[in-house]
Parts: structure tokens; sequence; C-alpha cells
């Protein structure tokens, strides 16, 4: 793909973009017994996503709220948000902050640092579009799915119990997973 395909996205605008959450969901998944896998969300978020005449000089600032995780178990819940995992009350968000999208491939990727329990990290997210076009409201939207790994124990997020049988109670590697709607901005 060259430059001049990478900059002509049907229906792509330049502007401002903010994410619809009621439409949009911040995910993961983590190995868990080493047999299955445990997903969970973050509840509460927010992104911005500032488009230029080049797509590939997008930025975006995006941060989940820790104490909003939800994977469907409230003792669960409770404990990631202890000093055992993410530590809410002293790291009350989970930040990414772009430093660059590039092509490679024909896939489009976002570099950036993601900042967990205080500890900042490059991660890459492959960004999937799913297109641009306006709702029954007039406004006008972008879809796309974004999905990094990372290994947790990077950021500070060790804890882990040894089973019976071998092995430990969770893996290290995390997928994140956003399903993103966003809408321009007047």
């Amino acid at each position: 793909m060259s430059d001049t395909d990478i900059t002509t996205i049907p229906g792509y605008k330049a502007g401002t973009w903010t994410i619809d959450p009621t439409h949009s969901a911040v995910g993961f998944s983590i190995r868990h017994i080493m047999i299955s896998k445990v997903k969970g969300t973050f509840e509460t978020f927010e992104a911005t996503f500032v488009t230029t005449e080049n797509p590939l000089e997008t930025s975006v600032t995006a941060s989940a709220t820790v104490a909003s995780i939800n994977t469907n178990e409230a003792n669960r819940d409770g404990h990631l948000r202890t000093g055992d995992f993410f530590d809410a009350e002293t790291y009350p968000t989970i930040d990414f902050v772009s430093t660059g999208v590039r092509v490679v491939k024909g896939d489009y990727l976002v570099d950036g640092n993601l900042t967990i329990k205080g500890i900042t990290k490059p991660v890459t997210f492959d960004f999937d579009f799913g297109g641009f076009g306006g709702d029954p409201y007039g406004n006008y939207k972008f879809g796309a799915t974004a999905k990094a790994e990372i290994n947790r124990e990077d950021f500070g997020l060790t804890y882990n119990a040894a089973l019976e049988t071998g092995g430990v109670l969770l893996g290290d590697k995390v997928t994140i997973t956003l399903d993103l709607q966003g809408a321009l901005q007047a």
C-alpha cells in the first residue's frame, strides 16, 4: 500500500472525534488456571482521536477508570482493585497516548505509551477500520476495532498463585480488545 492509498480512506474526515461509550467497549482477556480464559471490561472510559488530512498524523488519547473493572464476579473485581493488582486508589486510571500511526503490509498500527499502575511502556494496537458514516441523528461516526497484547508483569501486575495440579493461576499475556464508535465533534 502506498502513501497515496493510505490517505484515501472512503469517508475519512479530519477533525476531533470522541468515543461514544454506549456503542464502544474496552475489554481484556487473560489465561486462567492454564486451561481457559477470563474476560473482563472497563465500564467507564473515554478517548479522543484528532485526525488531520493525513491519517498517519492521527493522535489518540484514552483513559479507562480502574474501579469500573467488571469480570462478572464481584469478589474477583474487588481483588483486582487492590494493591495485589491495579491498586485503584493510588492509580485510578489506565492511560494511553499515541506516538504514531503507521501502515505495515496494508494494516494500520497505532503505536503509543500505555500506563498501568504508574508504569509506562510502549504498546502497538492493530487497528481495523469498520468505516465512516452518518447516524439517523445527523452525527458523523467512525467504527473500528483495535487489539494489542501486553505482558501484565511489565506493568507491575505480578500477583499469581501456584496450582496444586501444576502451573499457575494466571497467564502473563493479556489481550486488550477495543470496539470503538466515535463521533466527529462540531
